[in-house]
């Protein structure tokens, strides 16, 4: 996951007026959402319920990566607009907090509705301003969506607990309530997916929230934001500020946020997470990944051929759960030959066209960190199988793309494999043993998920029992669990205590609250006493 970065900052000019160029060379879509129908392609943010032009000076081109056309622009949100969103959020959170959860719930089942039927603008708007495929980006909204579903039964995952008569005529019981005003910040690789990890979630549990999308593809966020409010979501419930850096410290510091949401790389996730905790926020901090696949001799051959090639390259390999890394146990040629046919086939293209396995990468500066992560790796003595660096597509000759890379005879000392490449290479190793292959994983600093490809229902467990990493996969290459699970990334791929969706997602977002009651007649009492009371004697 990549770490927010200004990439092209400029002075407030005069504007085309007209709707966003949510178009490459082929595809041309008119203005779909209110706040596009406007007369500059500055992206405002919302505020209390109203979508607002910033008084920036300053603002950021998002770029078509298949065509390097600007789409957008989005302002380095000012201090003071910032302080209104909160504002915004905090006027809102008493009136929210007490609107009953049923209501909330009807809300979710409403935007929910409105997110499906509104799937083919929203998957455009990624792929046009993100780059990959519209089916990936499909699966981009759909994956968010199923969070959605979920926090419609919030009502039964917020439940507390009670117990009748701890002590002489005393009950106890907890609650969970809302905390208040939270924040989320996005990456560029999942724009609708992610912000649907963060708010869904936060808000049903009685939350008011504050969104940044990534500086590189705010689209997503601002129609679904637009699509919440129509699903019934009140003013100032959630709101959105555009920026970087400093609107980051911003959230990091600011008071009246009472945890953050963060999804994007380790230098900006332990940044943040160091900053808000020593101001006494909740932080839930999912950050970088090196995934591997461990392949047995007994592996069906085309089952795993297929998973390695769509877990590798998909999305361009701009996924916190790519399976980047392959360790093949014994002889690893045979499974790269069948590895170099099958990745050959893919074609690399704008994600608008139709037959397009993998778009580009998010920006020049992606492109360029992978190109030197691929010689790295040829220097320190891996053999590249597969160079996908000079890659030039017909109709798209500016595009950010890279194809299919493999570099095989990877050691664990290189810094291709130290370092996440996020892009479509895919780093063949080998292990004489399973227990080999378990050593090397295990040795990595990052433990977001692992996969083992066998027929073999002993190597299975010994791997799922073993390895250190958060979300493991048995034949499955990327073991993302649905929402009534948890994202349960750990190592340094996560920083924090309760992880994102499912239960500890619900928990992440309330405070337990405990009541001690006691309803009996005293009048016949007498005396006081001051013991400690016991579950022996009542108080």
């Amino acid at each position: 996951m990549m770490q927010f970065s200004v990439h092209r900052v400029r002075k407030v000019r005069s504007l085309t007026p007209g709707v966003f160029a949510l178009a490459n060379h082929h595809i041309s879509v008119a203005a779909e959402s209110s706040w596009k129908h406007r007369t500059s392609l500055r992206v405002p943010n919302l505020v209390g319920g109203s979508f607002v032009d910033s008084q920036s000076s300053e603002f950021i081109d998002v770029i078509n990566p298949a065509t390097q056309e600007v789409v957008s622009q989005i302002p380095l949100t000012t201090d003071e607009e910032f302080k209104s969103a909160v504002s915004a959020a905090k006027e809102a959170f008493p009136s929210w907090r007490n609107t009953p959860i049923t209501t909330r719930q009807r809300v979710m089942l409403k935007f929910q509705e409105l997110i499906r039927k509104n799937m083919d603008k929203l998957a455009l708007n990624v792929t046009t301003e993100q780059g990959k495929t519209l089916k990936d980006a499909q699966g981009d909204v759909f994956r968010g969506l199923e969070v959605v579903e979920h926090a419609c039964g919030m009502a039964t995952l917020q439940m507390g607990e009670y117990v009748s008569n701890v002590s002489n005529g005393i009950d106890t019981y907890s609650i969970r309530e809302p905390l208040g005003v939270c924040a989320g910040i996005c990456p560029f690789n999942f724009p609708a997916m992610i912000p649907l990890w963060m708010f869904p979630v936060a808000v049903t549990c009685g939350n008011t929230f504050v969104l940044k999308p990534s500086e590189k593809d705010p689209g997503a966020s601002m129609m679904l934001a637009e699509l919440a409010m129509e699903a019934g979501l009140p003013d100032g419930v959630l709101n959105i500020v555009h920026g970087t850096h400093d609107v980051v410290n911003a959230i990091c510091d600011d008071d009246d946020i009472r945890a953050i949401s963060f999804v994007g790389s380790n230098p900006a996730g332990m940044h943040i997470y160091a900053r808000a905790s020593a101001k006494g926020k909740r932080v839930q901090s999912n950050m970088g990944a090196k995934n591997h696949g461990v392949v047995m001799p007994d592996a069906n051959i085309d089952s795993t051929i297929n998973a390695l090639v769509a877990a590798g390259f998909g999305a361009a390999g701009q996924r916190c759960m790519a399976l980047s890394t392959v360790v093949f146990v014994g002889d690893s040629k045979p499974w790269e030959e069948k590895l170099l046919e099958r990745a050959k086939t893919l074609k690399v293209s704008a994600g608008t066209e139709p037959d397009a396995d993998l778009g580009p990468v998010i920006s020049k500066q992606a492109k360029e960190r992978v190109c030197r992560l691929v010689q790295s790796g040829v220097d320190s003595g891996a053999k590249l199988l597969l160079d996908g660096r000079n890659i030039v597509v017909a109709g798209y000759e500016k595009g950010n793309f890279v194809g299919p890379t493999i570099l095989s005879d990877v050691t664990p000392d290189m810094e291709c494999y130290k370092e996440e490449i996020f892009g479509p290479v895919l780093i063949c190793m080998q292990a004489n043993s399973l227990d080999e292959a378990i050593n090397i994983v295990n040795k990595n600093k990052y433990g977001n998920g692992a996969a083992i490809f066998t027929t073999s229902g002993v190597a299975a467990r010994k791997f799922q029992t073993e390895i250190e990493a958060g979300q493991v996969g048995i034949n499955v290459p990327i073991p993302v669990p649905l929402p009534f699970f948890s994202f349960t990334g750990s190592k340094a791929s996560f920083a924090g205590d309760l992880n994102f969706y499912g239960k500890a997602g619900v928990q992440f977002y309330t405070q337990i609250k405990t009541v001690t009651q006691q309803w009996k007649d005293l009048s016949g009492r007498s005396g006081v006493s001051l013991a400690m009371p016991t579950s022996q004697k009542s108080s």
